[in-house]
């Protein structure tokens, strides 16, 4: 009896013991690069486990299951244990979701917990770790062309997939660098090719897997933000199958090229030119009229343009000083800027449109452009010629002959012509309201809309009033409602039938001021005819009527429809006209 008692209150303990169920991690902040495990432990025997989704993380192992029993001093300890690795997607801080169980009918949850993911962080070499740059035959590196450049000197940052004796499946980008404080463009690689070349003393294989190009836009230390990849490769083994071969084993690795640090020297203060707007290579510039001769009502186009290698996308073009005479429009912008690995080089433009308004000669003065040059690590100033436009023929404004600085100064005459000599003086002290036209139209309106009221009242109580007009309005509104129809629908037989019929229909109903129950064929007959109605038109007007209903159902062609409907439309106008 003892024995049982034992046994029925041991069965009850694991009913009055408190149910936890957890989720631990095995670290809360993590590098991108790094791995995160997570066990929902359980101290009861739960059914029904349901994961949770994992998002921003990718499962690279699990669920593995543990379950553990012991008995200490009489007392019995449970624990089932599912655990997950993961590998998280992208920085930021995850949450891991709620996982849940069934007990003894009831759900339980974890709480949700928090990780944070930092960059990618460097890992030690452990050569019993195949995570590590699988061996020390995985490396991504990120070569960069100059690491002291000056601001806007174009550098390029190549990326690089190293690796021995594996093979490379798969590649994802899990963590695109950020080029913050920097223009950058980045160069098509339209196919991956796999190359030989030296890395650490050794022979290695790599593939270019991206190429920038960047313009840094502020001199001091500037960071390149890790790019690193999800990768998934195939490693030899010790072992052989049956006919000697070398096994290969799958694995999922994450590498990182590491950030990278840029020292930005500021342009020399020395020797800056005042003009001068961040041009930053070697160029070429000029000052291009379209014509220089113009007959009156011509234009001609002023175009500014700087061609060369250098940073052609981040600077202004200087703008050109014309006479008054010269009526010059905002420009049109250009650019022929390509971007390969050695930056950007090509030609940008501004192009005037310029109008003269007056005969004469008018100079545009010289322009400059400054840039600083790379390979002399000065400042270059490019001058373009004076240029003369002649205005052939038109308005001849009055100038000055005695000197030529006043030569293409405008008379005064001609100066003040469009100023009006007539004015329509206010008083500064303004009216009062009371008493004025406008008082009293405001006064009087109120009173003669009263009228107009009673009238509009009065007309809209007639019409409502009328019954039978009303009805016949409305019948004829449907009649014509549905014969629209009908023609919408010429293409669909049945529809079109339905319409039709209907149209003809309410066209009776509006001209014989008669009800739907009234309306058969004998009786339709009759008040036609006693309406003085062409006996054809009535015979036909049935008969197309009877025939709407049949061809509903009955094969007909497109033809035969549009006849039809040609049909209809000619018998309503017909009684429309004898019945009116």
């Amino acid at each position: 009896m003892k024995r049982y008692l034992v046994v029925l209150l041991l069965s009850f303990q694991g009913l009055w013991a408190q149910v936890q169920f957890e989720a631990k991690v095995s670290k809360s902040t993590l590098g991108l690069n790094e791995r995160l495990r997570v066990d929902f432990v359980m101290n009861i025997d739960g059914d029904n486990f349901n994961e949770p989704s994992f998002e921003g993380f990718r499962i690279i192992g699990g669920p593995n299951q543990q379950v553990s029993q012991s008995w200490v001093n009489g007392k019995s300890s449970f624990e089932k244990i599912y655990s997950y690795y993961l590998a998280p997607l992208h920085k930021g801080s995850i949450v891991i979701k709620q996982a849940t169980i069934e007990y003894n009918g009831q759900v339980y949850k974890t709480s949700p917990v928090k990780v944070n993911v930092t960059n990618a962080i460097e890992q030690p070499k452990d050569p019993n770790d195949i995570s590590v740059s699988v061996d020390g035959n995985l490396y991504l590196v990120a070569d960069i062309s100059k690491t002291n450049p000056y601001l806007n000197e174009p550098i390029t940052v190549v990326y690089k997939l190293y690796f021995n004796n594996i093979g490379i499946t798969n590649s994802t980008e899990v963590n695109k660098p950020k080029y913050n404080d920097f223009w950058s463009q980045n160069i098509d690689i339209k196919q991956f090719v796999v190359e030989e070349g030296m890395f650490k003393g050794q022979n290695y294989r790599y593939i270019v897997l991206k190429k920038v190009v960047l313009y840094p836009q502020k001199s001091g230390k500037l960071t390149i933000e890790p790019l690193s990849l999800d990768i998934d490769v195939q490693l030899p083994t010790n072992r052989r199958n049956v006919f000697g071969q070398m096994l290969i084993k799958d694995d999922h690795k994450r590498v990182s090229a590491g950030a990278k640090t840029i020292s930005v020297k500021a342009l020399p203060e020395a020797g800056k030119p005042d003009d001068f707007s961040g041009a930053v290579g070697t160029f070429d510039f000029k000052v291009t009229p379209s014509k220089t001769s113009l007959k009156n009502g011509e234009s001609l186009d002023l175009v500014v343009s700087v061609a060369g290698k250098g940073n052609l996308k981040l600077f202004t073009l200087p703008k050109p000083v014309v006479p008054n005479a010269l009526e010059m429009y905002d420009p049109v912008h250009n650019e022929q800027v390509n971007t390969p690995l050695s930056g950007m080089a090509g030609k940008i433009s501004d192009s005037y449109t310029i109008i003269p308004q007056y005969k004469g000669d008018y100079p545009i003065k010289t322009m400059r452009f400054s840039y600083f040059d790379l390979s002399s690590g000065r400042y270059k100033t490019i001058t373009s010629d004076e240029i003369i436009i002649k205005m052939l023929d038109g308005p001849t404004p009055t100038v000055a002959s005695d000197t030529n600085a006043d030569k293409n100064k405008i008379a005064v005459n001609e100066q003040f012509k469009y100023i009006k000599l007539k004015t329509n003086l206010e008083p500064i002290a303004p009216k009062d309201f009371f008493g004025s036209n406008l008082f009293y139209s405001l006064l009087l309106i109120p009173f003669g809309l009263v009228p107009i009221i009673i009238l509009a009242k009065k007309k809209k109580e007639a019409i409502d009033g009328d019954i039978v007009g009303n009805r016949i309005k409305r019948n004829n509104r449907l009649a014509k409602k549905y014969l629209s129809e009908a023609k919408k629908q010429i293409n669909n037989k049945e529809p079109f039938y339905v319409a039709l019929e209907k149209a003809m229909h309410n066209f009776l109903k509006a001209k014989l001021h008669i009800e739907t129950s009234e309306m058969s064929k004998d009786n339709i007959k009759e008040i036609l005819l006693s309406k003085n109605a062409n006996p054809d038109s009535v015979n036909e007007f049935i008969a197309l009527t009877e025939n709407c209903e049949i061809a509903r159902y009955a094969p007909a062609s497109s033809a035969t429809i549009q006849k039809d409907y040609e049909k209809a439309v000619l018998i309503i106008s017909d009684l429309e006209k004898q019945l009116s």
